[in-house]
């Protein structure tokens, strides 16, 4: 067996950030010789994890850069079984999910706007299934199948990967099929209904030709009790299918065609009512008041949430939900050793179906009756890279192109409450609240988005020395985005609504009610941009086990288009020049220390970093029901610095344990006019600021038309996060097996952080710690073990959402209670 495959077999039993939480599928046996070292001084010096971060195999060790490491079976026996859940396990990740669609994926607080998603813009952390680009969020909230290895690699890694990401990427490796038969299987159950079934097999089909194929499902009943449904939503109900065909006729050439598809179909995902604060509207105009006046105006009726304690999990949801989602495509990858240097193509397909449907105003209440926003998205990608290494000189250039288009047709209507929840009561002789004016009032759209982007990328490794090392790195990058949004109106009655301008509506009190809420528009953003980028690191061996460096990067996100519709002026017309939004452009800085000492049997890496971005792209929402709920602005100046420390030990192979710990300083450093939190919103918006006082927070009165959030912190960030874990052993024979006896613990905690993109007093989210525990019995080829998470069943908020309307509102999504179950894994 060759260096490399002793190296990939060396990876499947290590890791750096996240060590050993869970051994592998064996009895115990000396750790794998590295093909550097030998075996016994290998057996002294601890585990070597190999990493393919710079796209080639090496040590994590010696890679000059942020990173964490998880590998499979640790991922298994901690439960996180998706990127959402692997937050738990990396510090510096955040993961935010309302539905699929609107997931967050950013690293130090950086990556995506906080809010609604907007397919017109780029993804800051990339997320990367053997080599290939995942351009929407939304694959991150499939299982993981049949995963070797997740890289979670911090800061911006644009001159090594196809798509340039500025906040970093998450490179998951598969188990690639062998030319040895082998299998596993894996079942659990648990409380909550939850099961979940897992299995691949792999081996030979010919002398050069190898396959592979893993399947996985999961079920399991959901947490929130619908009241108004009579069941519980917000369950899991996935399945996932992986195949693979290598094709190896010699050492320097091997051909991977892959295949897979993942399918979601749960009834979710829906909110709990969390809590009310005091906005500036009218009293009789927030929440309590306008439920009073709904029930006053339906004698009988008396509505009331189920539950206003949240940790009931009780909600009165009245629209449809579903959140049916399906991923999946096919990829190409050539492997081709020529002697001189490495060869690598990788070409792939990905298709998105999403079919979505939401209450959209958070209550039982007829107010949204309808809203979904189905899509159907492909993507094309084609990269192509060759490196060679030399005694002096190492190098990777690549080339990359990509093109994707989306189609989405929404839909959005008002319900039987809507006039009185939306419209203040009023002397008008028309009478427009008392005659349900809204109630059927109908926006539909259809959008396209056409994305293009190209790209040419290297970098070079100079090895000044044996100690010193010069990394530089460039990209040229072009991109082309086109997008086109038509939003339709009809009223109740079944008529368009033709226009919504100051000429249309004036003295027609009933379509300036209707107008209020939905406006017909037609939008066609178009733009591009060329953009070069580089980065410099020098990395210097202090001593064979102690690795210092130092990063700058200048990186940019490309342009975004607000393919959602555009906001309006005072006419009612969409306005032209926000259709496109400018590049964010990224200064980082980063220093780091790598370590290994007492015969590598303990790792120590700390990391400070610091980034500098301009022309952040932020999301901007709008308050009110139906109008464009969000868009995409520049949000001036944001900066992002911390700290980040790594440590692990593993004295023997009777004991493992970790500790990471991340400090996060994200803040924004200028945005003068962003949208204002509820507590300073609702009321009438001054437009004389002389004679016009804002009201204090809370309070009736008027409200600015934006507000000044500069200084305050980035939503979506803990200050501070921690993950711990710890595993013995004892070998023992049971049942005439011989294996190991094991114990295991692990946990996080995460102070508090903000749930608003304008951070709001209504609105910050509490810190927690979790804690998981896990024990169970291993030996040759099986694993049985019983786990509880949430061990001290911990009352938490994974998100916080602001209703629409400004009524003060505030609905929300639980974490999961304490759950616990059994695992049984078999492997031969």
């Amino acid at each position: 067996m060759n260096a490399r495959f002793l190296l990939l077999a060396s990876a499947a039993t290590a890791s750096i950030s996240i060590p050993a939480v869970h051994a592998k599928d064996v009895a115990p046996a000396p750790a794998p010789a590295a093909a550097t070292e030998g075996a016994a001084e290998q057996q002294t010096r601890g585990e070597v994890i190999v990493v393919t971060a710079r796209r080639r195999q090496e040590t994590a060790q010696e890679v000059p850069l942020a990173i964490s490491v998880i590998r499979g079976d640790s991922i298994e026996a901690t439960g996180n079984f998706n990127v959402v859940k692997l937050q738990q396990l990396a510090p510096t990740l955040q993961v935010y999910t309302s539905n699929p669609r609107n997931t967050s994926v950013n690293i130090r607080g950086l990556g995506v706007p906080f809010g609604l998603t907007s397919d017109g813009f780029e993804q800051g952390v990339g997320i990367y299934v053997d080599d290939v680009y995942n351009s929407r969020v939304a694959a991150a909230t499939f299982d993981f199948l049949d995963v070797a290895q997740v890289e979670v690699l911090r800061g911006p890694q644009g001159t090594l990967y196809g798509k340039n990401t500025t906040a970093g990427a998450i490179n998951i490796t598969t188990n690639q099929p062998t030319f040895d038969f082998e299998g596993r299987a894996e079942l659990t159950a648990g409380n909550l209904n939850y099961k979940q079934a897992k299995a691949a097999i792999s081996g030979p089909l010919s002398d050069t030709i190898a396959a592979r194929i893993a399947v996985a499902t999961t079920s399991r009943r959901g947490v929130y009790y619908n009241s108004f449904s009579n069941r519980y939503i917000n369950e899991q109900d996935n399945l996932g299918l992986r195949g693979q065909l290598l094709f190896k006729p010699n050492d320097d050439l091997s051909i991977t065609l892959s295949g897979d598809y993942s399918k979601q179909d749960p009834e979710g995902y829906g909110t709990v009512f969390v809590r009310v604060g005091r906005t500036q509207r009218a009293l009789n105009r927030q929440y309590d008041g306008l439920v009073a006046a709904i029930n006053a105006a339906n004698p009988g009726r008396n509505y009331a949430v189920p539950s206003r304690n949240p940790y009931d999990r009780l909600t009165d949801l009245n629209s449809n939900l579903n959140a049916g989602n399906k991923i999946g495509g096919a990829s190409l990858k050539i492997n081709w050793d020529l002697g001189a240097g490495k060869f690598t193509s990788v070409t792939a397909w990905r298709f998105w179906d999403w079919k979505p449907e939401n209450d959209r105003d958070f209550t039982g209440l007829s107010i949204v009756a309808k809203s979904q926003n189905p899509s159907q998205q492909n993507q094309y990608s084609q990269e192509f890279r060759y490196s060679q290494e030399g005694e002096k000189i190492d190098f990777l250039v690549g080339l990359f192109g990509f093109k994707q288009r989306i189609d989405t047709q929404g839909t959005e209507s008002q319900g039987a409450d809507a006039t009185k929840w939306s419209l203040a009561p009023s002397t008008d002789p028309n009478n427009v609240y008392n005659r349900d004016v809204l109630n059927g009032l109908t926006a539909s759209n259809i959008q396209y988005l056409k994305s293009t982007s190209a790209a040419l990328f290297g970098q070079l490794s100079w090895k000044v020395t044996d100690a010193l090392t010069i990394q530089p790195g460039a990209r040229v990058n072009y991109d082309k985005k086109s997008g086109f949004y038509q939003r339709t109106v009809i009223n109740g009655a079944g008529n368009v609504i033709a226009s919504c301008a100051p000429a249309a509506t004036l003295g027609n009190a009933v379509l300036t009610a209707q107008c209020g809420v939905y406006q017909p528009q037609t939008s066609a953003p178009s733009d591009s941009a060329w953009n070069f980028t580089y980065d410099f690191n020098v990395n210097y061996k202090v001593t064979r086990d102690i690795l210092a460096y130092a990063t700058y990067a200048k990186s940019f996100k490309t342009l975004g288009i607000n393919q959602n519709g555009l906001p309006l002026d005072a006419n009612n017309r969409p306005i032209e020049n926000a259709g496109t939004v400018k590049p964010e452009s990224v200064n980082h800085f980063e220093v780091g220390l790598k370590s290994q000492f007492w015969g590598r049997r303990a790792t120590f890496n700390l990391t400070a970093f610091r980034t500098d971005i301009k022309n952040f792209q932020a999301t901007v929402n709008n308050g009110q029901f139906g109008v464009l709920r969000g868009y995409l602005a520049n949000a001036g100046k944001v900066r992002s610095q911390g700290v980040e420390a790594d440590f692990k030990i593993a004295p023997s192979e009777r004991f493992s344990a970790y500790a990471n710990a991340a400090y996060t300083d994200a803040k924004y450093k200028k945005f003068v006019d962003a949208p204002c939190p509820p507590e300073l919103s609702g009321g009438s918006v001054i437009t004389n600021p002389a004679t016009q006082t804002p009201a204090a927070a809370g309070t009736p009165g008027f409200s600015r038309p934006n507000c000044d959030i500069s200084g305050a912190s980035l939503p979506g960030v803990s200050k501070w996060a921690f993950s711990f874990g710890a595993e013995g052993n004892l070998p023992v024979t049971l049942l005439d097996k011989e294996g190991q006896v094991y114990l295991g613990v692990d946990g996080n905690y995460r102070s508090h952080w903000n749930s608003n993109a304008s951070p709001s007093i209504y609105t910050n989210v509490k810190g927690y710690a979790l804690t998981n525990f896990r024990a169970g019995f291993r030996g040759e080829g099986f694993d049985v073990f019983g786990w509880v998470r949430n061990a001290f069943n911990v009352n938490y908020l994974e998100l916080l959402q602001v209703a629409p309307g400004n009524v003060g509102l505030i609905a929300g999504q639980p974490g999961d209670p304490r759950t616990w179950g059994g695992t049984i894994k078999f492997s031969f």
